[in-house]
């Protein structure tokens, strides 16, 4: 597919102050996700909204510098609603409660919530962050308990690593420079070890 009349396309002048400012998933307990998406990806909690009347609260997170996150709830949410790629851990009250460790369909061939028990083609993949050093992100991140999908060194593609949050979504860990590999991971994979590119849309 030849894109370069995308990249040659003007810009849209009614556009020009859109943001692209969150992205939605739902989660089942919300002091799991936030603990996940705070102490471990290091998130900072920006907003987060309460709606008894309705049974769902919201929580914002987003990269950021602590400092600049004002205090009342007017400010957040301005702050927030300029605050560029926010996750918005939306909890419905009462799932935590629920049996089992999945509530939510990932989107990954994943049978959760389906009628038959059968896996669906997945459209949602996963949400992603840069970081300096994916071995090093990595390392920090199994010390802390997260659960690997892919280490840096197992699939086809090295250097970038999948975890999963409390829901089974899943992060992929990407360098902010080139991609670099290891000799091995965090999971003691060689670089040479691991196993083909999976899709997992399937």
């Amino acid at each position: 597919m030849d894109v370069s009349a995308y990249y040659a396309a003007e810009d849209v002048p009614e556009t020009k102050d859109y943001l692209m400012q969150q992205v939605m998933v739902r989660v089942k307990d919300p002091v799991k996700s936030l603990d996940f998406y705070t102490k471990v990806l290091g998130f900072h909690l920006v907003m987060h909204r309460d709606f008894p009347q309705w049974g769902f609260s919201v929580y914002f997170v987003a990269y950021c510098k602590k400092a600049d996150i004002p205090e009342g709830e007017e400010a957040q949410w301005k702050f927030c609603m300029n605050c560029p790629a926010c996750v918005e851990l939306t909890w419905n009250h009462g799932s935590e409660k629920e049996e089992g460790d999945k509530l939510y369909n990932t989107g990954n061939s994943d049978a959760t919530g389906t009628k038959d028990g059968e896996k669906i083609k997945g459209g949602f993949g996963h949400l992603g962050i840069t970081v300096p050093d994916v071995y090093a992100a990595c390392e920090r991140f199994k010390a802390l308990g997260a659960e690997f999908h892919k280490s840096p060194n197992s699939g086809g593609m090295k250097g970038l690593a999948f975890v999963k949050d409390p829901d089974g979504y899943l992060i992929e860990v990407l360098p902010q420079g080139p991609m670099v590999s290891q000799a091995v991971d965090c999971n003691g994979v060689a670089v040479d070890g691991g196993e083909g590119y999976k899709d997992n849309s399937k």
